[in-house]
Formats: C-alpha cells, structure tokens, sequence
C-alpha cells in the first residue's frame, strides 16, 4: 500500500507537470482544437490574455538562434521561404539592417507563423505573392488591405452559435501582439516574359505586405532589395530581374495640409459661399414690402450685428450687381431651363456636343483606370474590337468640338453687325482694346472652373499618391506645382505631354490659341478680305502638308503605342489639330456671308443627311485595322479628318437652316439643352473623378466589357451630378459677371 500511494503520487505530480506544460505551449500554438465558445467569436471574450500577447523587445540573441533552428527543422518552413514574400523578407532581416524592435517583431511572426497562430497566419494570408496573369500585364501582388487591418481590428461580424463551424476560434477575434500596417513595395522589372505595351507604366509590380509598424520603410526597402537579391531570384522563372523602387505606408501625410492648392481651394470655397450667402440675403431682401427694414430680429445680438451690416454693404449697387451673380436660384433656373428651339439657333449643337462629351467619357474610363487593370492587354485588344470602337476612337471626336468652335466662333462673329462696323470705323489702337476686350471675357468664363479644377486635381494626386495602393505614373501633383503657370497661359499643349498640368486640358489650350488666331484673321477680314482669305487658305494647305510630314517623320499609325508615343507631336499639337477648326471657320463664314446657295429636293437632302452620318461613323470605325503602313496610316488621317470634319459641317448648316432627318431631330432634343450648358464641367471633371475613385480601390481591376459598360453608366452619373455643383458654384457666377461687363452702360 505505501508504494501504491508514492505510485500515486509520482503519477499525480508528473500530470501536473505535463498540464503546466501544455498550458504554456498554447501560447505559442493554437492548433489546440477548443470548444467552441459564441463569445469568444463574436468577440465579446478572448481567448488570449494581454499578458500572453504581451512581446519583449530586448530579445536574447541565442535564444533567438535556437528558435531559428528550430523553426527550420518544421516541415513548412522550406516551401514558406520560396514561395511567400512576406517570410522571405523576414528571413533576410537582420539586427544589421532593420532596428531592434522590428528585428524582434519580425522573429516573432515567422516563429508564430511556423506555430500556425491564427493572428500570424492572417497576417501571412493579407500579404501578396506571385499571381498568375503576369504574362498579361498582373502586377498586382497586394494581398489583402483588410485583412490586415482585421489583425488589430477584429472585424464586427455577429455569426450564430447554432451551427458548428470548422474553424479556429481566433480567426476572427485573435489580435496581433504588436501594431501591425499594411505597407506597399513597388519593384520595375525586366521580365521578356510579360507583353510590353508601351502605353505609360505598365512594368511596376505591386506588392502588399502586413509587416510590424516598427519597421520603417526605408528599413523594408532595404529588406526587399536583399530579398529580390537572394531567394527570390532564385525562384524567378519569369526572369524579373527586379529593381526596388519605393515602398508606401499608404498613409497621408502632413504636408497635404500645407500644400498652396489646399488653402486657395478652401479660400475660393468659403468666398463663394459668402458670395452665395450674400446673394440669399439680397433675393429676401427685394422680396420684402417697400416700407420693410432688416432689424435682426430674433437673433442674438451679434449675430444681429452681423446682419445689420451685411444689409447695410447690400446697399451699394455694384456690389448688388455683382452678389447677385452668385444667386443660386437663378443659377438653377438656367441650368434646368429647356424652350422651343427658334429659327436664329442651332439646336442640333446641343445634342452633338453632349453625346461626343458622354463617349469622351467612356475613353477617359479606359484611359484613367488603366493604372490599376491587371489585365492591360486585354483591355487594349477591346479597343479594337468594333463594339468599343466608338470608345478606343473618341479622341477623334474632340474635333467636333474644335469644328464647332472654329464654325460659331466666326458666324457669331460675321452676324454682329454692331462690332463690323466699329472695327471698320476704329483706328488700330481701338481694335486692339476691342480685341482685348473679347480675350478677356472669354479668359473670365473659362478660367474660374478651370483653375478650382486644377487645384483639385493636385490635391487628388497628393492624397491617391500617398494613400492609394497603387504606383501613380502622372503625378499630377508634383507637375501642376510646377507648370501650373502654363494652363492658366493656356500653353500646356507646347511641351511634351507627360510634362502637362492637368494633361486632358490640352484641348483648352489649343482652342484658346485657336480663338486668338480666328480673331485676329477675322479683324484683318473686315479690313481687309482678300488678305484674310489667302491667309486661310494657305493656312488649310500649310496644315494639310504639316500633317502628312509630321506623320511621316515619327512612322505614324493607329496602334496605341504609336498614338501614344507621338502624343506630343501630332495628338495635342495646335499645328496638326488647327485643321477642323479652319473648316469651321470657313463653312460658317460661306453660311453667313450667303456664298453658296443651293436648291436642293427633300429627298436630295434627306440623302444628304444620312451621307454625312455615313461619313461620320466609318470615319470612327476606320481604326479597326491600325497596321495599314505608316504611308497609308498618314493619309487616312489627314484625309479622313478632312471628311471627318465636313460632314459635321454638313449636320451644322443643315440644323441652322432649319432641315433635318429622324435622328438629327433627336440630337435637337430639348433635354439636350440642359446637358450642353454642363458639358465643359462634364469634360474638366471626369478624369479627375475617374481618377479619384479607381485610386481608392485596394484590389486591381479586371476589365471585361460587361463590368466596363456598367462603369461607364456609372461614371456618367457621378459626373453629371457633380458638373451641376461645380458649374453652379464656379462657372455660372462669372459667366453672369461677364454678361453684366459687356451690357454695363459706357459712362462718360
């Protein structure tokens, strides 16, 4: 009996030794199946105490060494180290090259990660590796942003504690015993195993990756240099030969705040709504009885202070005439208002512009979400499929606008009797001030939207620069601080494109100088009209000639590379995109001086009608094959712009003499009149939206027609409703400032 007792004794003392073993191995493992507990899920408990996640820094470094060795000999760790970035990294990291905390730290998670903790595996799993696709443009090894973010911040999801789940119980509760951040690292490769497109950067692999916070990112930077240097090279059948370029905390920072563009925005922002608030006071004010008087009533006494006087400055007429510019009824009115089309408009312009700003849109889509799209070849092989090729050859249509613009700028202009005759009475001196006179009024309606545009785009930029996942190729915002001087000149179009503020602008840029030149040939037209005509005409011929020489000089053709590597010579260059504008200009000076007249049949013009249609659209389509030859290539484009631009000529005069067929009817259609008076916010807008909410994303694109068609629906509604703000707010007021310079009375 007494040895049967020490027996039992003996075996009592080894099981607690054992259990006290075991409890202290759960902290470093959770494969330890539980029971399950509802709390613990939904994260009203947790299994882990704060000092079990309790990490000590001050690590000793031959106990570090025997973990190490003994995390090798775990059957998991050879394939880790070849094909997870994350434990790559970790394995290179050294007290030499990363500071003690994040040595520390980064040890800790390879240990927790070989001992399959629930926190070190999500970590693991939210870090990005190798992704098929990359044949076809996937860069974009981000992992998931998310589920890193779950690792301190458990995710708030209330899951039923009926059904009995396969899963570990620290999956969604379990946190990580140290601040975790979701950091990005961009690498260039070389790889010839990835087709190159040669369409901005497409050759910047994005990788995500959870690491500690305590590593900084030049310490992560100089990691992944000695990763991509190592192990990973070593399993790199794609050729890479990878070079680190940056790594971002996706984190915004301080100086945004600083930045000149944040503080003009936020000024011209609170001005307009004091304008506006002025405005209001005025409108209540003219609605009150004659005998009425503002005291201030009912309002604390300062804010009846500040009443009183508001009303007081009210008093002064010029400032009356000016506030009230900022009337948001009124303005609202003028948007909204449709009316009967009458016999001096051209109604079919309202419709032709709105559609050709729309399909704009759906290229700025393709265009500005390109940066994040995985599968850019693909995307690009849709463009010239024929479904999408009135979107892959909406560039060509900005020379509707120009046609437009060249047409009304100079029958505006021939159909002012008043100003004919005093720049045939006035000495050159006066028709400079005139001259003057018109640069200014145009430059007052145009510039206001275009520059709190601009601003916004430098600071959309400079937060998607710092916060997005993605690499940024046209940093807006490092450009605009510097060149932002040449679109308020309206001169971005001289310099290379990817050196452009705002680079969709170039359009405003050429019709400005467009409007320059119009003006000046049109002042020398009523002095001189034979001298203004040989001006033209060798003006079209010159264009004509620059275009098939320049075409030829940079091997010209319809492939995107091409167009885009000769964006600066040929697709925002003024010499070469003048030409539609010139046979506006003289289409509209034949209408207005009556040259040309014809009798033609209903029918003859009915097929008239659908000939320039005709015209238009295989002009659109002609791209489908973009391998003709350069030679060929140059002549469709010089040729085909020509009659391009003459069947919508055609559709103009046909409009402003009151004929007409179906569809034309229903680019007369008054709702367009509403669309048209938001079109140039439309256009200015939409890149900068696009922009903005592709850059939020945190997971790639993948472009497919079904997805981008719905996108464009998408985007032309945000963009519709935003255009109507941002017109309201800063395009409208000083399009009525200009109204009220022009009619203000001369004094004397």
């Amino acid at each position: 009996m007494p040895r049967y007792g020490c027996g039992i004794a003996i075996a009592a003392l080894w099981l607690s030794l054992l259990f006290s073993n075991c409890v202290g191995k759960q902290n470093e493992s959770t494969l330890q199946l539980q029971s399950y507990s509802h709390a613990i899920l939904n994260g009203s408990k947790s299994i882990w105490s704060n000092k079990d996640l309790e990490v000590t820094v001050t690590v000793n470094a031959d106990d570090v060494e025997d973990d190490d060795d003994g995390a090798k000999t775990d059957r998991h760790e050879a394939l880790l180290a070849q094909s997870s970035i994350i434990y790559g990294l970790i394995e290179v990291a050294n007290a030499s090259n990363v500071n003690a905390i994040c040595h520390a730290q980064l040890k800790h998670v390879q240990r927790s990660i070989l001992n399959k903790q629930p926190w070190a595996l999500k970590a693991l799993d939210a870090s990005g590796g190798k992704s098929s696709g990359f044949v076809f443009g996937q860069n974009f090894w981000l992992g998931s942003r998310d589920a890193c973010t779950s690792i301190q911040r458990p995710l708030g999801i209330t899951l039923s504690k009926h059904y009995k789940r396969n899963m570990h119980n620290g999956l969604i509760t379990q946190q990580s015993p140290f601040d975790m951040d979701y950091r990005v690292i961009y690498l260039r490769h070389k790889s010839p195993w990835q087709v190159e497109l040669k369409v901005m950067s497409e050759q910047i692999i994005h990788i995500g990756l959870c690491l500690p916070s305590s590593c900084h990112s030049s310490e992560i930077q100089q990691l992944a240099s000695d990763y991509v240097a190592g192990s990973f090279k070593d399993s790199d059948i794609f050729e890479l030969e990878p070079e680190v370029l940056y790594v971002k905390d996706l984190k915004l920072r301080d100086v945004f705040y600083e930045r000149l563009s944040f503080k003009l925005i936020v000024g011209f922002v609170l001005a307009t709504c004091a304008f506006m608030l002025c405005a209001q006071q005025l409108s209540v004010a003219k609605q009150l009885p004659a005998d009425g008087h503002v005291d201030g009533a009912g309002l604390a006494p300062v804010e009846s202070e500040i009443w009183r006087a508001l009303h007081f400055l009210l008093k002064w007429r010029p400032l009356q005439s000016f506030v009230s510019c900022y009337d948001v009824a009124r303005n609202w009115r003028r948007i909204v208002a449709t009316r009967e089309n009458n016999c001096t408009e051209i109604p079919l312009l309202n419709g032709l512009r709105s559609v050709c700003a729309i399909c704009i849109l759906f290229f700025h889509v393709m265009w500005y979400m390109y940066f994040t799209v995985h599968n850019k070849a693909t995307l690009l092989a849709y463009g010239e499929h024929i479904f999408f090729q009135y979107i892959s050859s909406a560039p060509l249509l900005v020379d509707v606008f120009f046609t437009i613009s060249g047409f009304l700028q100079t029958y505006n202009f021939l159909r002012n009797s008043k100003q004919l005759q005093a720049i045939r009475e006035n000495g050159s001196l006066a028709n400079v001030k005139l001259f003057s006179k018109l640069l200014f009024h145009r430059y007052l309606r145009l510039v206001p939207l275009y520059l709190i545009v601009i601003g916004s785009v430098d600071l959309v930029f400079a937060y998607i620069g710092d916060t997005s996942v993605y690499h940024i190729f046209n940093r807006f915002d490092e450009i605009c601080s510097q060149h932002w001087w040449r679109n308020l000149l309206f001169i971005q179009n001289l310099f290379e494109f990817n050196d452009l503020c705002v680079n969709w602008s170039w359009s405003l840029a050429c019709d400005m100088q467009f409007f320059l030149l119009a003006n000046a040939i049109l002042f020398l037209y009523v002095k001189h009209p034979k001298s203004a005509k040989l001006l033209t005409i060798a003006g079209l011929l010159g264009n004509i000639v620059w275009s098939f020489g320049i075409g030829i000089k940079n091997n010209f053709e319809f492939s995107f590379d091409i167009v885009y590597g000769t964006g600066t010579e040929i697709y925002i260059s003024p010499f070469v995109r003048v030409l539609p504008y010139i046979l506006g200009s003289i289409v509209a000076c034949c209408l207005a001086e009556r040259r040309v007249s014809y009798t033609l049949s209903e029918g003859q013009q009915r097929w008239l009608w659908h000939f320039s249609l005709f015209v238009f659209l295989i002009c659109i389509y002609s791209t489908m094959k973009r391998d003709f030859g350069y030679m060929l290539t140059v002549s469709l484009f010089s040729l085909g712009r020509i009659c391009f631009s003459l069947s919508v000529c055609w559709m103009i005069v046909g409009s402003a003499t009151g004929r007409g067929v179906w569809w034309s009817r229903l680019l007369e259609a008054r709702c367009f009149q509403h669309l048209n008076r938001l079109a140039y916010a439309f256009y200015l807008l939409n890149p900068m939206i696009i922009s903005l909410i592709y850059g939020l994303t945190s997971s790639s694109t993948h472009a497919d027609p079904f997805t981008l068609c719905i996108a464009c629906c998408g985007f032309t509604l945000v963009v519709y409703l935003a255009s109507i703000v941002f017109s309201m707010a800063f395009e409208l007021p000083y399009s009525n400032l200009s109204s009220l310079l022009l009619s203000k009375p001369k004094t004397t």
